[in-house]
């Protein structure tokens, strides 16, 4: 179930992380990325830590995969794909380096692509 704007911005202010504030007023912003917003707006221990082998097992080549939360180095990326993420460990983000991926900072992809066209989110 989609959480309210009004929900989402009650929870809000209980987050300290500028960053993540940043990201959540962003998302709320725009109808196509208030999934996002509503993840990450909600408790901590409820946003994502992904890893690079469930990142590989699904997702496609070429593809736009929105992750609300970290990404972490656990297995291998075989596949040139753009992760967007709120953070990335150091780990990472030198194996997604070295396979050729694009890397962004949720905030920057939701700037630059308002429509979220072709993104996947993976939670």
């Amino acid at each position: 179930m989609q959480k309210s704007k009004t929900q989402i911005q009650k929870q809000l202010s209980k987050k300290k992380n500028p960053e993540l504030v940043e990201t959540i007023i962003l998302a709320k912003k725009n109808s196509k990325w208030i999934e996002i917003a509503s993840i990450l707006s909600g408790p901590t221990r409820k946003k994502s830590e992904i890893n690079l082998d469930y990142i590989d097992k699904n997702s496609k080549p070429g593809e736009i995969i929105a992750i609300p939360g970290k990404v972490l180095s656990v297995g291998e990326i075989t596949k040139k794909i753009r992760i967007c993420a709120l953070n990335f460990s150091d780990k990472a983000k030198e194996k997604l380096l070295k396979a050729n991926c694009e890397l962004k900072l949720l905030k920057d992809e939701i700037k630059e692509n308002k429509d979220a066209k072709g993104v996947k989110i993976l939670k």
